[in-house]
This record gives structure tokens, sequence and C-alpha cells, in this order.
């Protein structure tokens, strides 16, 4: 019997040879970061640009990523122009923070997303996608999934770590972090010389307004809870301990910023991870029935041991994201000299790892456009470099909420399969849209039948 061809799901238009750089400050390539790549880039291990200034190498070799990640991690922080970014949505909060502050953050908040605390939320995550399925319709219809990814996920992080507030469930509030991270993930003039907040750009007012709207949510979140938490829930833990550990203006500043920094990436990740996975079942009617009645013999099981009973959904699920990684890109700045693939690195320069590119990389996957699971299967796996494939990051600042994600995922995406059968309609192409997260913009429309 003849194999059926490898299904290549949809990405933005590549260039044949490198583009001047000013062309990115314009555009498509500055609304969607992931635009008008160059073939060459798949190929290479390492290039460098300059940048208004700035000395650039995008490094793709899983080598190289790893001496920068860890090897050499002491050489190697968040760039001060990536702070500038951040900081004014997440301030000092875990994702940016440096050094010692950063530290003893990770040290507070590591205990919620260790194996036994993700096995205890796990009901929650069940009940959250339960409601989202019980809520479509008892037809054959039309559903965004994207929606419903966020959807499940806000309520999951409401629930999970902030002890079920019903602000945070808000549409409004997605729509808030959407604007931001639009405006985040943009590589503007104004932004990169440190002048943001006086960009009149309709996009970067839209983002003040944003932003404004979700500092004050979660700063009156922390008001009303005080010094002491008010609660045993991940929130009340986390405002308890930056009292005993900084002042109390420093322990209020640190918990709204971690609050919005695990609000927001504690939900927009694993909704575009499983935007895009959803995306990659429909468009494969086989391997989806394969991955369904993985699914529901999953369900007959406690929830907590669902997760492992599920290796073919995991797999799909990896490999979906490394089509679609959920950050396409993070950056890193050299403090001293350096030696990466054979080029030397000055202290000063911006390295810049996409994901994006080495998940694509010629070098490191065959036919590497095309979606192939079985590339996640245990043997296939562990002839992988450990650095060439990082959904999650990697080294010490490898996302703490890495398995929370991942059992989420799998949970929700396990209530999906058994609720409905999806299907790609005729016509319709999902729109890939990078900024700081990887976005299907427009969602992600499919048909969702009623399951005999």
């Amino acid at each position: 019997m003849a194999t059926a061809p490898l299904f290549e799901p949809v990405q933005p238009m590549r260039t044949p040879d490198w583009v001047p750089v000013w062309r990115g400050f314009f555009g498509e390539r500055l609304r969607n970061t992931i635009y008008g790549w160059p073939e060459p880039a798949f190929d290479a291990d390492i290039r460098t640009r300059r940048v208004l200034g700035f000395t650039v190498h995008i490094v793709s070799q899983p080598a190289a990523v790893e001496r920068v990640l860890l090897g050499n991690k002491a050489n190697y922080e968040r760039p001060g122009i990536a702070r500038r970014i951040l900081s004014p949505l997440v301030g000092n909060g875990l994702l940016s923070a440096e050094g010692e502050d950063w530290r003893k953050q990770r040290r507070i908040v590591a205990p919620t997303f260790a194996p036994g605390a993700v096995a205890a939320m796990a009901p929650l995550m069940d009940a959250a996608a339960k409601r989202e399925v019980a809520d479509w319709p008892q037809r054959d219809a039309r559903l965004d999934l994207a929606q419903a990814a966020t959807r499940t996920t806000m309520a999951i992080i409401a629930d999970a770590l902030f002890g079920g507030d019903a602000r945070l469930c808000d549409p409004a509030g997605a729509r808030h972090i959407e604007t931001l991270l639009a405006a985040a993930g943009q590589a503007r003039f104004m932004t990169m010389l440190g002048l943001q907040e006086l960009d009149p750009s309709p996009g970067m007012r839209r983002a003040r307004v944003s932003r404004a709207w979700l500092r004050k949510t979660l700063s009156d979140l922390v008001r009303e809870r005080g010094p002491e938490g008010g609660g045993d829930d991940f929130f009340g833990g986390l405002i308890r301990a930056l009292h005993g550990q900084f002042t109390p203006d420093e322990a209020v500043e640190l918990a709204v910023d971690n609050a919005i920094t695990f609000f927001v990436a504690g939900h927009e990740t694993t909704a575009n991870a499983l935007a895009w996975t959803i995306y990659c079942l429909a468009a494969q009617p086989a391997l989806q029935d394969e991955a369904r009645s993985e699914a529901v013999a999953a369900l007959a099981l406690p929830v907590a041991e669902r997760a492992a009973a599920m290796p073919l959904l995991h797999q799909i699920l990896e490999e979906s994201m490394r089509l679609y990684p959920p950050a396409p890109r993070f950056d890193r700045e050299a403090l001293a000299g350096d030696v990466l693939s054979g080029v030397n690195i000055a202290k000063g320069d911006l390295i810049s790892i996409w994901p994006w590119v080495i998940h694509r990389h010629r070098s490191l996957w065959p036919n590497p456009d095309r979606f192939d699971h079985t590339r996640f299967a245990p043997q296939a796996k562990a002839r992988q470099h450990r650095f060439q494939f990082i959904p999650f990051g990697g080294g010490p600042r490898v996302c703490v909420g890495a398995r929370f994600a991942t059992v989420e995922a799998l949970l929700i995406l396990a209530r999906w399969l058994a609720a409905r059968r999806f299907s790609v309609p005729p016509g319709w192409r999902p729109d890939p849209y990078g900024s700081v997260t990887l976005r299907p913009r427009g969602g992600i429309i499919l048909r969702a039948e009623l399951l005999a």
C-alpha cells in the first residue's frame, strides 16, 4: 500500500536571498517577524548583520545555542533593548529580571510547577476543558479553535494560579494582551531608541491603553490580597514570599510584575500551541482518528494519569510546536568576547536565537517544512541534539511552566478530540503571525462535527 505524502502546513512567504535590513522596519516584515525569511537562513549556522548600530548574530547551530544558553550562560544576558521593550509590560518579573533578582523569583515560583504540583492541578485543567466543550453548539458547526483555546487556558490560569478571579476571564483581557504582544514584537525605530512612550502610531497608542488596563487589573488583585497574600493559591504564596525577601514597595511591584508575567505567558503560549496542533490534526484525518482513539482511552483513567497515557498525542503536540514554536525568537547580549560557530563575538553583540528557523533548519530535520510526528518517537528523539528543539527555551532560564503547559495542552486536546471531529473548510488557510508569540492571525476556523 502506498504511503500517504506528508502534510506541509502553511507558512509565510520566503525570499530567495537576504534583503536589506531597513526593509524589516516597514510593511508586513514589521508586523510579522516570521514573514519574508530568506531561504539561506535555513542552511546557515550563523549570520551576522548590522541593525541600527547593533551587531546581531543570528545563531542556528545547536551547539552554539547550547553555549549561549547553558555552557557559557554567564556571558549572555537578556539585552538592554529587549528589557526596554518588555519592561513596560512585565516590569522586573521573572521574564525580564536578571542576576540575583531572577534567582530569588525563580526559587519562589518553581515549586508551583514541580511534577507533583502540576498533577494536583490536572483536575482544574480538565474541568475547564469540559466547560468549554459543553458550551459548543450541539450540532455540526464552524468554530474558532484559537478563541476556544484562549478562553480555556485563561480559565485554567485564573483557577489554578489566581483563585478563580473572574476578572482574569474577561474577554477584554485577551484583546488587550493581543494588542500588547503585537506591539512588543515589532522592531520599531522609536522602540529601539528607547522612545516607545513617545511613539504616536495608532498601534503604540492602543498598546499603552492595553498596558494600563492590564496593570490596573493585576494591581487591584495585589492590593486586595494585601501583604499576607490572602489565600493558599499560587498568587497568595507569591505575595507572601516576595514580602519575605524584598522591601514592601519592591514586593508589591514584583507581585504585580509576576502576576502579569504568569497571566500573559501562562495562557498565551499554550493557547497558540493548542490552536496550531488542532489545525495540523484537522488537516490529517487518519492521524486525527488515531489520536482520538488514544484520547478516549486516556479519558477513562484518573485525570492525573492521562497525560502520560497519550504518547502519540504528545508527539503530535511536539511536532506542532516544532513547526509553530510558541515563542519564535529570543535574544541575548554578550557581556564579553566569545566564539560561536567559528565567528568572533564582541562585548555588546546581540545573539538572536530563532526557534522558527532552527526548527525548520535543513541540516537538522529531513523535510523540515513537513509534518512528521515520528520525529518525536523515543528512538528518533534520542538522536536529536537537545538544543535543536527549544519551544520552551533552554538552559537555566527554560520556561518554568513547561510541564504545566504540556499537561494542560494534552488534557484539553483529549477533551476536544473526544467531543468532535475536526476538518479544514474548503478554501480556508491559517495565517501564521509572529510577534512575541506565534499566533494564527484571524483564528483557526475549523469545521467541528459531532461524533456519531
